[in-house]
C-alpha cells in the first residue's frame, strides 16, 4: 500500500507542476525523465549507500566551514549582537556573513576559478540531463549552499539568464532542474557559456579590490533582503489580521491544502493531518518553526516515516523567501527584478513541491 501511495504521489507532484506550467506543450519530458532519474538515483545514493552519506556529510561540512569563516568578521563588527546565545538577530546573525561570501565569490571570479568550475560541472550536467551550464552549476551549488548565497555564484551570468533559467535560481533556492523545467520550459534561446563574454575580472584591477567591491555588492544584497522581508512578512501579518475575523490564517489554509500529501506519502491517519499542518507551518511561517513543531511527535513515528517528514519540511520554500529572493538576486541583477517579482511565487509552490517529491523519492528506497 504505501509503495502504490509513494507512486502515486510523485506522479501527482509532476501533474501539478505541469497545471502550474506556463508553456505545457513545450514541456521537454527527456529532460524531466533524465532529471528524475538522477534524483532516484541520488536518493539511493545517499539512504541505502553508507559511502553516500559519508560523502554529502564530508562536503556539506567542507562548504559550510568555508562559507562559516566570515563569522569571525561579523563577531568582530557586531560584537555580542552577533552571539545567539544571547538573542537572535536576523540581519546580523542570517544576512551579514552574505558580505563575506559576496567578498569570497568576487576574488573567485578575478582568479578564473568560479568561471573554470562554471563551465566544466556546467557541462557534465548539461551532457547528463541536456540543461544549461549556468542553470546546472547553479542547482549543484544549491545542495550545498542556501538560497541567499548560491545566486551569489553566478552573479556576472544572471543578466544573460532566460526566464526560465531564472525559475531555475528560485525553484533551486527553494528545489530543482527537474520542477522548474515542467513549470516553465525553455521557450527562449538561452545563450552558452562560449557565446557569453564574462570577464572575470570586470573592473578589479586587484584581487584586494576585488574582495572589496565584492563585499561592498553584499551590502547592497543585505539591504535589499532585509527590506523585502519588512514589507512582505508584514503583509501576511495583516492578511492573518483579516482572515482572523473568520478564525483563520495562512498556516490553516495551508495546512488544509496540504494535508492530501501526507496520505500520498504513506502515513496513516492523524500523522497524516499533522504533516500536512507542518507543510502549511513551513510555507506561512519557516521550515524552523515546522522543524520545532515535527520534533514534539517525531518520536512517534517509525524510521522511514520521520526520515520522509524531515525531507519535506527540508529547503527555503516559505512566503518570506519570496521576498528574499527577489530583493537578494535583483540587487545583483536590478534589470531581472521584474522578472524575478513574476516568477517568484510558483517559484515558491514549486520549491515545496520539490520537497515533497525528495521525501517520496527517499522513502520509495526506503521500502526495498
Amino acid at each position: 500500500m504505501q509503495l502504490a501511495m509513494n507512486l502515486l504521489g510523485i506522479v501527482v507532484v509532476i501533474g501539478l507542476c505541469w497545471l502550474l506550467s506556463w508553456h505545457r506543450r513545450d514541456v521537454n519530458w527527456r529532460l524531466v525523465g533524465k532529471a528524475l532519474a538522477i534524483q532516484f538515483l541520488l536518493a539511493i545514493f545517499i539512504v541505502k549507500v553508507p559511502v553516500g552519506q559519508q560523502v554529502i556529510a564530508v562536503l556539506s561540512d567542507g562548504v559550510t566551514a568555508v562559507v562559516n569563516s566570515g563569522k569571525d568578521g561579523v563577531a568582530f563588527v557586531f560584537g555580542d549582537l552577533a552571539d545567539s546565545s544571547k538573542g537572535f538577530i536576523f540581519v546580523v546573525q542570517a544576512l551579514a556573513n552574505i558580505i563575506f561570501v559576496s567578498g569570497l565569490v568576487e576574488l573567485l571570479y578575478y582568479l578564473g576559478v568560479i568561471g573554470f568550475v562554471v563551465k566544466k560541472l556546467g557541462w557534465v550536467v548539461r551532457k547528463l540531463i541536456g540543461s544549461t551550464e549556468t542553470e546546472s552549476f547553479i542547482a549543484t551549488a544549491n545542495m550545498f549552499l542556501g538560497q541567499t548565497s548560491s545566486p551569489v555564484l553566478i552573479s556576472r551570468y544572471i543578466g544573460h539568464m532566460t526566464r526560465s533559467e531564472i525559475l531555475v535560481i528560485l525553484v533551486a533556492g527553494m528545489g530543482s532542474i527537474l520542477i522548474s523545467k515542467i513549470i516553465l520550459p525553455e521557450v527562449e534561446t538561452a545563450e552558452s557559456l562560449d557565446e557569453l563574454a564574462i570577464d572575470g575580472k570586470g573592473s578589479n584591477s586587484s584581487p584586494i579590490e576585488a574582495v572589496i567591491n565584492g563585499a561592498s555588492v553584499g551590502v547592497t544584497i543585505v539591504i535589499g533582503i532585509s527590506a523585502s522581508l519588512i514589507a512582505i512578512i508584514g503583509l501576511v501579518a495583516l492578511l492573518n489580521m483579516i482572515l482572523g475575523f473568520a478564525g483563520l490564517s495562512l498556516e490553516i489554509i495551508f495546512g488544509y491544502i496540504f494535508a492530501p500529501f501526507g496520505y500520498l506519502m504513506g502515513f496513516d491517519g492523524a500523522a497524516a493531518l499533522q504533516e500536512g499542518t507542518l507543510l502549511g507551518q513551513k510555507i506561512a511561517l519557516n521550515e524552523f518553526v515546522a522543524f520545532s513543531n515535527l520534533g514534539s511527535f517525531i518520536g512517534t513515528l517509525d524510521a522511514r516515516t520521520a526520515m520522509m517528514a524531515s525531507i519535506s519540511l527540508a529547503g527555503f520554500a516559505n512566503v518570506g523567501s519570496m521576498a528574499i529572493c527577489v530583493g537578494g538576486i535583483g540587487a545583483l541583477c536590478p534589470g531581472k527584478k521584474g522578472v524575478l517579482s513574476q516568477l517568484v511565487l510558483r517559484g515558491m509552490i514549486g520549491g515545496a513541491l520539490l520537497s515533497i517529491l525528495s521525501a517520496m523519492l527517499c522513502g520509495l528506497v526506503a521500502l526495498f
